[in-house]
């Protein structure tokens, strides 16, 4: 019988200092591939409907392919299916804790590798897209950089020609765009990133509401509204042009 002095191991791979790849979200992957459904898959691992529509939203946007495809059903339910994608990663994750727990036991563990490293990225901002740099262009002191998320989807983003030789930026280089959702807009206006697509999911306050923007290529955006945004109104179901300046959106790479 375990006891508060046995030894016990938990993968987590990392890169730097981030966590990477983590149980529960393999776990909520496996529950989706089981039972058909994010709702369904939300009470079998103990999460919150929101809970785990976040979590297959976040892992969709940081693979160059969808994870999970799902139509959304709300908390009474609604489709979904672990891809091929989706089901090569647990695969992978699965044998790679076997390995693991054998190191363990040998107390010759290596979590050096980088192995999956997109599943565990934490960031205050709301949304993380991946993708791979698609060109730098600009001289001087800044550059735009053009990140290519998949079915001709891509992000502008403006950052300094420092920060490009900083982070090894150039056409191929997988990447991560980090975009705060107050900065994710659905006016009328100008911007220099505009993607359209339908609004799947909507939470709200008296103050603000959080919407989830289902995008091409599986991917996602989130943004925040005040009562005074046009927007406001807008339910599920609605389509919409999301705006995002280049200069708010932040690169990350590995």
């Amino acid at each position: 019988m375990a006891n508060d002095d046995d030894f016990s191991a938990s993968l987590i791979l990392r890169r730097g200092g981030l966590a990477r790849v983590g149980l529960e979200r393999i776990a909520l992957l496996e529950a989706v591939a089981r039972l058909g459904s994010i709702s369904g898959a939300a009470k079998a691992v103990g999460l919150s409907y929101k809970g785990a529509w976040d979590g297959v939203q976040a892992l969709n946007n940081l693979f160059d392919q969808p994870l999970v495809s799902a139509a959304p059903g709300g908390r009474s339910g609604g489709t979904a299916e672990v891809t091929p994608r989706g089901a090569a990663v647990i695969r992978a994750f699965r044998a790679a804790e076997r390995e693991v727990g054998a190191a363990f036991a040998r107390l010759e563990a290596d979590l050096s590798g980088d192995l999956l490293w997109s599943l565990g990225l934490r960031t205050s901002a709301r949304n993380a897209l991946r993708g791979v740099v698609a060109s730098v262009e600009g001289d001087g002191v800044t550059a735009t950089v053009s990140l290519a998320l998949g079915e001709a989807l891509s992000l502008r983003a403006s950052i300094t020609r420092r920060s490009v030789e900083d982070l090894d930026l150039a056409p191929g280089r997988p990447a991560i765009a980090l975009i705060k959702s107050s900065f994710v807009h659905l006016d009328a206006g100008d911007g220099d990133n505009r993607l359209s697509g339908e609004i799947v999911d909507r939470e709200a306050s008296e103050a603000s509401a959080e919407v989830t923007i289902a995008l091409p290529a599986g991917k996602s955006l989130v943004a925040t509204l005040r009562p005074d945004d046009p927007a406001w109104d807008l339910a599920i179901g609605a389509k919409v042009e999301a705006r995002i300046a280049a200069s708010d959106v932040i690169l990350a790479v590995d």
